[in-house]
């Protein structure tokens, strides 16, 4: 008896250094060294309403951005004022500005918003065009050759081994092709996969196929033919549709001028780094218009707010927030991001500022970035601390958060969840942690807990789970449950 007693004392001071040393080691760093408590000075759990919005707004001036931070963390803001206080806590506008310098800024940002889209629609125009005549080409071919097949010269018309042997020639069976060259024969990826590799391999087959088509010693400017057609429609609406209804068909010499403009660099070393040529640039654009248009059409469908106008808005924001960062180019998952943006703006240009915003934390998640693999990490050490599952199974790859952190849980939930979790997100950074994903992750497992081991559920299971559950969690119970969590790991850090 004795023996057991100090056994299971042991194994419990064990238990207790392995713990501190998890959090000594991996989770230090996930909250903030002093979190704001709910009570101090008055009650925020009743969140930023819009009488208490106007108070802190009164003369055109919001300057308390601790209370407001508090005041969205732990009871969100009511959807009146969702349009005015989501800027602040994007970073689109400054805490203490006045109302005269954020229209002066929203002015600088549609403008600088038109010139960017009037850029990646000359490019667009010329896509069209070369896709148009492409498509001629090959009917061309295929015409040509349907004329040039060896006639049935029997009066019954029967075929003969005369014919068959015609066919079977290697004159036949192997045209050739001097005219028109073909187009590589490389298939795009899907948008499900990361764009970077993609593009890198498409530009490298265009270029050693198609490298003779461009005469790189034209190139001296970049993009001066954007900033110029972008004075003619500075002070048009900023909605432009597809170019194949807005932008009408150029001739050919119109569209050389456009090319050469286009392909060109700066003098002095700006613009791109290197010179590319515009098959380059073409394929680059084409492909990442393909995905953008796949992913557009199907996002959000069932949503009132997509109408087929609004989604010509949201291909807007993305197409222009890929021609600024065409080194990434586009990646499934990031229409998911812009769409809340713009159900709350309704307007192109402050969505496409604010999303350029919540890119600068987001971006790492996709393929491209590191982020999803320390996240994974920091999940593991949680599980761990907290001894949810861990003992129950092989959890350690955690694969089934992927999409809960790389679209801030968007697809888990309705809109109108959607819209408290994203602020609650935002304003954690500044008042309990800059990780608050992972809470809310670890919240989604603690809350399914009994459920998931309940029935024995492995990886698959649990992807199949909680697929079935998407749009059915009760948001505010898991948000209570996350700052919860925070709370537990900033007491088991005072107390180490």
């Amino acid at each position: 008896m004795r023996r057991q007693i100090l056994s299971r004392a042991f194994y419990g001071w064990l238990s207790h250094c392995r713990h501190l040393k998890t959090v000594r080691t991996h989770l230090s760093g996930l909250v903030n060294n002093v979190i704001v408590a709910v009570d101090d000075p008055s009650d925020a759990s009743g969140g930023l309403s819009a009488e208490l919005w106007a108070e802190m707004s009164q003369g055109g001036v919001v300057k308390d951005k601790g209370n407001i931070y508090r005041l969205v963390y732990y009871g969100g803001c009511v959807h009146e004022v969702r349009k005015e206080v989501w800027p602040y806590l994007l970073g689109h506008y400054a805490f203490g500005s006045t109302e005269e310098e954020r229209v002066e800024h929203d002015d600088h940002v549609k403008q600088q918003y038109e010139r960017t889209m009037s850029e990646w629609l000359a490019i667009e125009a010329i896509v069209r065009q070369r896709d148009k005549e492409t498509m001629a080409a090959n009917l061309a071919k295929l015409s040509q050759e349907s004329q040039d097949m060896i006639p049935l010269v029997r009066k019954d018309s029967s075929l003969s081994n005369d014919v068959f042997e015609s066919i079977d020639s290697d004159d036949f069976s192997h045209p050739e092709t001097h005219g028109t060259p073909t187009k590589s024969s490389a298939t795009p990826h899907s948008p499900d996969e990361g764009l970077g590799d993609s593009i890198a391999r498409t530009s490298s087959i265009a270029d050693s196929k198609r490298s003779d088509s461009c005469d790189t010693d034209k190139c001296m400017e970049i993009m001066k033919s954007g900033s110029e057609s972008s004075e003619q429609q500075e002070h048009k609406n900023i909605l432009i549709t597809n170019a194949t209804v807005d932008v009408p068909d150029r001739n050919a010499a119109e569209e050389a001028d456009v090319e050469g403009k286009l392909l060109s660099t700066s003098e002095d070393g700006g613009g791109w780094q290197e010179v590319l040529s515009m098959a380059e640039l073409l394929d680059s654009v084409a492909l990442n218009l393909h995905r953008i248009d796949k992913d557009v059409q199907r996002c959000d469908r069932n949503y009132w707010y997509f109408t087929p106008t609004n989604l010509d808005k949201l291909r807007n924001v993305m197409c222009t927030y890929v021609w600024e960062h065409l080194e990434v180019g586009y990646v499934q998952g990031m229409c998911d991001l812009v769409a809340p943006l713009l159900v709350i703006f309704d307007d192109e240009a402050k969505a496409y500022s604010c999303f350029c915003h919540l890119m600068k934390r987001m971006s790492s998640n996709f393929p491209h970035g590191g982020a999803m693999d320390q996240h994974f990490a920091n999940m593991r050490s949680l599980i761990q601390l907290f001894e949810h599952m861990h003992q129950y199974g092989d959890y350690t790859h955690f694969y089934f958060c992927y999409r809960w952190f790389l679209l801030d849980f968007k697809r888990e939930l309705v809109y109108d969840d959607v819209f408290c979790v994203w602020e609650t997100i935002w304003a954690a950074r500044h008042i309990s942690s800059r990780h608050f994903v992972l809470f809310l992750a670890l919240a989604l497992v603690q809350y399914y807990r009994d459920i998931i081991m309940d029935n024995n559920m492995d990886f698959t299971d649990i992807i199949k789970f909680f697929n079935e559950m998407a749009e059915r969690h009760n948001a505010k119970q898991v948000l209570q449950l996350s700052r919860e969590l925070v709370y537990k790991l900033q007491d088991l850090i005072d107390n180490k």
